[in-house]
């Protein structure tokens, strides 16, 4: 009895008493073919065509080629594209009754169009630079080839929910910016808590450090920087709280010019031993001007 191969990796499938002399070898390739359908990269060029056809045969005698020793390339799971010019390719998996998953990555100039079978079924069109993960059903003639996932990359910058770019409702950038597009309801969330230490009469709060800060005052705050706020347009506030040394030292802060505080005069610290302070400041043009508010003094 001849061999047989399984129907989507065309793994050989040695027959009873059979291969006695080269079982050895065909076991070997069966376990390369294995290894490759789970965990192999392939980087298939493109050149500036505008067809190509992603063999998945492995040069078996149940698909269309002749028995050898070479592995397809669309055996492997993940397919790296690349090309030497950007004229739009139409890649076909062939045969078109062989199901496959693929994780594919254009990193081509190309405009990718991921196809199964010569008829009406549905395809996938990946641009340039697009990742994204498919499926292949194999049913002949109008195999479709669907897509599972697409731009998972979350190293760079993402976008969920929506069909176009001006509808998504959340939005990330490589920066850790995070971005909804309407009302945000959580049942409860948290604040990273900022300490703050001055140097030679300087301190910084940095807003992209978080909204709450800190400080226990160890001398005299001559320079009170305020940095990074976001562009114009984009609001943003956080808290200070403010505690004097233990030793009753009296302490002072100069707020930085752009705070506006209520009638023009900026607040003046408790100066008893370790007694807090507590202020508010928020901008929303880029830090031009920052409304300064006393939440409360003497807290300690």
């Amino acid at each position: 009895m001849a061999s047989t191969w399984t129907s989507n990796n065309a793994i050989e499938k040695i027959a009873d008493g059979e291969k006695t002399d080269t079982w050895g070898q065909i076991t070997n390739r069966n376990f390369d073919i294995v290894d490759q359908a789970i965990n192999g990269v392939v980087t298939i060029s493109l050149g500036n065509a505008s067809t190509y056809d992603l063999d998945t045969d492995n040069g078996t005698t149940t698909f269309s080629g002749t028995v050898g020793d070479a592995i397809s390339d669309g055996v492997n799971k993940v397919l790296v594209f690349t090309s030497t010019g950007d004229l739009a390719c139409d890649v076909n998996i062939e045969p078109n009754n062989v199901e496959k998953i693929y994780f594919i990555n254009n990193t081509s100039t190309k405009e990718l169009t991921i196809s199964q079978g010569s008829g009406s079924g549905e395809t996938v069109t990946l641009s340039a630079g697009a990742k994204a993960i498919v499926y292949c059903n194999g049913a002949g003639t109008n195999a479709d080839v669907v897509e599972i996932a697409k731009d998972f990359d979350l190293i760079s910058d993402i976008t969920t929910i929506g069909t176009s770019q001006a509808e998504k409702a959340v939005t990330a950038d490589v920066n850790g910016d995070v971005y909804i597009a309407e009302e945000f309801k959580a049942k409860s969330y948290n604040e990273t808590y900022n300490t703050l230490s001055s140097y030679s009469g300087s301190v910084t709060m940095n807003s992209e450090d978080g909204n709450v800060f800190a400080i226990t005052l160890s001398e005299n705050i001559t320079t009170f920087n305020f940095s990074n706020s976001p562009a114009s347009g984009t609001a943003y506030a956080f808290s200070l709280k403010v505690t004097q040394d233990a030793s009753a030292s009296g302490y002072t802060i100069a707020w930085p010019a752009a705070v506006d505080w209520p009638n023009g005069t900026a607040p003046t610290l408790t100066s008893t031993a370790s007694a807090v302070d507590q202020f508010v400041f928020y901008t929303h043009d880029n830090g031009t001007t920052w409304y300064g508010f006393v939440a409360g003094q003497a807290l300690g």
